[in-house]
């Protein structure tokens, strides 16, 4: 269902401030929002488990840099290939500025799948960590739920014709940094043996997520109308998505989180 590849037109989103990641940090800090708060909490503080609080790091494609509320281990940067205040760095995911084995952990947050060459980056993170370093990721899950949620918004689109392991065919469209393939995790660990061999990962953590809790807050960076909900709710909410996740994650999860390790 829904394997087809869907590329939906530039500026044909239903959801507003597509990309607006300067409204998205004021719409954060300015209003309550605890949907958002309590799905980004989901999304990053599993992160410090791999995160001592001497290690040195950087996260990758960091937006509005909301990881800097819920990651409070180690020291890193926020990089972006863009130039927000909040940055601590630009940086071009594919060509990592940093030295061979620099680095004890590298974070990125639903970047990946915005990449054009994801398999470049997954090697650039490979040599700028030290051997034991850790390649933290948190990213969609194209799920048959996620690609009917794309042919339905029509903010982001997917393809299955692609091979993520090529570097130099692009996945997505190289010119629109907004351009999203929702199925390149689906794609890079459906045979995780070959995965490990390919790029020299040990897959420590993979786990699904998310069901309704992100269409409840809304979005992060696009945005639709979502209801004020108790923590109470979100946690019950958190609580079945938990549920269905486990039963059907190729069914309805919306996002996965992966943690690697450098061998």
């Amino acid at each position: 269902m829904f394997s087809r590849s869907y590329l939906p037109a530039a500026n044909s989103s239903r959801m507003a401030s597509v990309g607006d990641v300067e409204k998205s940090r004021r719409r954060f800090h300015g209003t309550e929002r605890s949907t958002v708060r309590y799905l980004l909490d989901k999304r990053f503080n599993w992160m410090n488990q791999y995160i001592d609080d001497h290690h040195v790091g950087l996260e990758v494609g960091a937006g509005a840099g909301f990881s800097r509320e819920y990651i409070k281990k180690g020291t890193y940067e926020l990089t972006d290939f863009a130039d927000f205040d909040w940055l601590d760095r630009k940086v071009d995911a594919m060509r990592l500025p940093y030295s061979d084995s620099q680095l004890d952990f590298v974070i990125e947050s639903n970047m990946l799948h915005h990449l054009a060459h994801p398999a470049t980056f997954l090697r650039e993170s490979l040599r700028v960590l030290k051997p034991g370093g850790m390649l933290l990721i948190q990213d969609v899950w194209g799920s048959v739920l996620l690609r009917f949620l794309c042919r339905l918004l029509k903010t982001e689109g997917y393809s299955f014709d692609v091979d993520v392991y090529d570097e130099e065919t692009p996945c997505c469209d190289p010119e629109n940094l907004w351009a999203g393939n929702n199925v390149i995790p689906n794609l890079l660990f459906r045979d995780r043996e070959r995965f490990t061999r390919a790029f020299g990962f040990e897959i420590v953590r993979f786990a699904h997520s998310e069901v309704f809790l992100f269409p409840l807050s809304g979005g992060v960076t696009s945005h639709l109308p979502a209801p004020r909900l108790p923590r109470w709710i979100l946690k019950s909410v958190d609580f079945l998505d938990g549920v269905m996740v486990k039963i059907a994650p190729n069914l309805c999860a919306l996002q996965v989180s992966v943690a690697l390790r450098k061998q």
